[in-house]
């Protein structure tokens, strides 16, 4: 499993403005989610009779590293009880650093980071605010050609 931020609020109102929060700030729908007993999300998809076992299966797949085992039933006690989670899969470092900032500003009642380090081929935000790609590339420097015309323009004389 990829790296994995869990945000648990006491309310599903906190959860919804983290959520939409995150959403607001650009992180991808499919890679945010809150789960509660009243909206369950992926968890209630877990092919398990009862609601709390739904919830401990779902948490058992994000969290199963040795430090964690111990979250997957208190996540669904905690859900149970009237609390929601958020979890937020960021890619790198910098949508790390966004996600954990927009869940801590909500306040948020705890937050377990699973497998952080491990994002090495993960880099969906930039590390520059400058394109990648340089400008001998794209743009005509120095009277030289840019590689589009170099690939696409036809010689016409």
């Amino acid at each position: 499993m990829s790296a994995v931020l869990l945000a648990v609020y006491t309310s599903h109102e906190a959860a919804e403005r983290a959520r939409t929060d995150l959403v607001r700030d650009g992180f991808p729908t499919d890679r945010v989610e809150l789960t509660d007993c009243s909206e369950p999300g992926r968890a209630g998809l877990v092919p398990c009779e009862s609601l709390h076992g739904k919830f401990t299966q779902y948490f058992q797949t994000l969290l199963n590293l040795d430090g964690e085992r111990h979250y997957p039933e208190l996540l669904a006690e905690c859900l149970e009880n009237g609390g929601a989670t958020v979890t937020v899969h960021p890619r790198g470092a910098i949508e790390t650093a966004r996600a954990t900032q927009i869940l801590e500003s909500i306040g948020v009642k705890d937050l377990v980071k699973h497998d952080l380090t491990n994002q090495k081929m993960e880099h969906a935000a930039a590390r520059r605010d400058s394109p990648w790609i340089s400008n001998f590339w794209v743009e005509h420097v120095d009277g030289s050609h840019c590689i589009y015309c170099q690939l696409f323009e036809r010689d016409t004389q």
